[in-house]
Parts: structure tokens; sequence; C-alpha cells
């Protein structure tokens, strides 16, 4: 019978079998990381540190942080104590002052704002912007407006808030046809005269002339022809400035304008005595006192309106109560 090959080996010659292993023995593959630590040598670290050595006590002493004093201790409590007081102090005192400090805020913002606003005001009230541009005239019949604005022009570029007033009624007082005036400050550049023209209410006779006057007997024109539609007033040897002129301006300004019209001359020597004459016709007024004008000028216009054709008469109205007309 053949045997296998090798089967006759001697034992001298015959591979030594390899121990088996256990399944405890087996390892498992190692990665690549465990690999490399594997490789790298180990530390041989001793399995009981050694033990460490005690300082000296003086080492000891030299590292422990000095113990404070008793003072030390008493005074810092002390600095701490009275830093603590003092925030009260000042906690009680921002309590106690809040409304003070509140009001005295609201007083500074108020302040501020009206400073504001004040300078703001003038800013713009003295600026060029708020400069004088133009003039114009309004209520003038007599008047003629363009020389009234050639007049005052010279305040032309003067900024609003510092036109000259005295400077403009010395210019105004030139013309006796104005009464009075008052200013109109339209802005941003304008100016608004408004006039008051003076009326005239007769003429009176002076020299070879006649002088138109007003009822403050301001002289407005003269002539040397009588103007039309005005009484001729007649004071004898008074003039404008005695009472007999008063009362006779007094009695032309509440006469309606009816009675007026047909106004040829009044005439009076006293304030008592004021005596009217009617206008192409032969009929007077005996008039009296300026007292009670308005009631008499209504009782008059009334007598006229009935007997204006009557013929020769007198009107007798200085007793308003017992107003009569006497003919012939």
């Amino acid at each position: 019978m053949r045997r296998p090959e090798g089967f006759d080996a001697s034992p001298a010659q015959a591979p030594e079998p390899k121990p088996a292993r256990t399944p405890r023995e087996r390892k498992p593959a190692k990665t690549p990381k465990a690999a490399r630590a594997a490789a790298a040598p180990q530390e041989q670290r001793p399995a009981h540190p050694a033990p460490r050595k005690a300082a000296p006590p003086r080492e000891r002493a030299a590292r422990r942080p000095p113990r404070p004093s008793a003072s030390r201790v008493a005074e810092a409590e002390l600095r701490a104590a009275e830093r603590a007081r003092k925030r009260a102090e000042k906690r009680e005192l921002r309590r106690f002052t809040r409304r003070t400090r509140r009001r005295r805020i609201a007083w500074l913002t108020a302040g501020g704002l009206v400073v504001a606003l004040v300078g703001l005001s003038l800013g713009a009230v003295y600026s060029p912007l708020l400069a004088l541009r133009e003039i114009r005239v309004e209520g003038t019949t007599s008047l003629d407006p363009a020389q009234l604005v050639d007049a005052v022009d010279g305040q032309l570029g003067t900024p609003l808030a510092l036109l000259d007033e005295g400077e403009l009624r010395d210019q105004l007082a030139q013309f006796t046809l104005i009464r009075s005036y008052s200013t109109e400050i339209l802005p941003p550049g304008t100016l608004i005269l408004h006039i008051v023209e003076r009326t005239p209410v007769g003429v009176m006779v002076d020299g070879g002339a006649f002088d138109v006057v007003d009822a403050a007997g301001v002289v407005l024109a003269t002539s040397p022809e009588r103007p039309a539609g005005l009484p001729l007033i007649e004071l004898g040897r008074g003039d404008v400035d005695g009472v007999a002129f008063r009362s006779v301006a007094e009695v032309l300004l509440a006469l309606p304008a009816s009675v007026r019209d047909q106004l040829d001359s009044i005439s009076a020597t006293t304030r008592d005595d004021v005596t009217l004459t009617l206008a192409g016709s032969t009929q007077r007024v005996v008039w009296g006192s300026a007292t009670d004008s308005d009631h008499k000028a209504r009782v008059l216009a009334a007598l006229v309106a009935i007997h204006a054709g009557s013929g020769p008469g007198v009107y007798d109205v200085s007793a308003p109560g017992t107003a009569v007309f006497h003919a012939g």
C-alpha cells in the first residue's frame, strides 16, 4: 500500500507542530492608529507615585497670607460703614429733591424754548427778508396817492420793525388835507397807509380871497373866487379859535345833507346866536346855541320839507320842543 508523500519521514525531519491558540489568546486586528500606538514606546510609569515631600514649617508659614490685625479690620469696617452711610444720604437727598429737580428742569426747558423763539423772531423781524419794498395808500379822495408814496419812500429797504414812525409823521404832516392816518404792516414787505382826509365845512373871507376850512378851522385851500357848494362862514370879529366858530362847526356837522346843500351862509358872534340862511330864498333859521344840535337838525329838516315853498320866513328851532315857522 502506497503511503502519502512525506508519511515516511523520520521524526527528526518532521516539522514541529505549532501549539494551538486558545480563544483568549487571539487578538483582534489592529487598526493603523492602534498599530502606531502599539509601535510607539510606552513610558514606564511606576505603579505607585512617590509621596510628595512635606514643605518645612517655615515655608508653609511664608506661603500663607498674613492675617490682618484687629485695628485694620475695624478701620475697614468703619470705611465700609461710612460709604454705606453716604450712599444712603445721597439716596435720601435725591428722593427729597426730586420735585425740585423736576421743576428746575421744566423751568430750564421753558426758558430755553422762549429764548429760542425770541431769537428766531428777532432774526426773522430784523432780517432783510422783511424789509420795506412796497407802500400802498388807501382812503384818499382829494389827495393823490402817488404824492404820498413819493413823500415817504425814503424808508424803502428798511426792516419793517425799524421803520421810523416819527419821520413818517413829519413827512405826512405837510399834507393839510390829512386829518389822521394809521399804518398797517403786511409781511413780508408791504406798508399800507390808511388816510382819513379832512372834510371842508365852509369858506371864510380872508381879504380878497376865500379860505376853505374844515371843522377844526384848518385852511385846506385858498381860492380867489368863492367855491361852490360850501356855505359862507361869518364870525364878525371872531376867528377860528373862538367859541363862535366852534358852535358854527358843530351845527354844520349836525346838519343833514338835504339841509346842508340848501345852505348859503351861517353866522354867529357868540356860541348862543347861530343863524342860518338858505340859498335861493329869503328864509332864515334861528338856531340858537349848539346844544342838542342833532335833535334840532331833525326838526329843521321836517319844517323845511313842509314850508320850503312858503316864501319868506324864519324857522325857529332854538327851543326844539316848540320849533315853529314864522312866515313873512
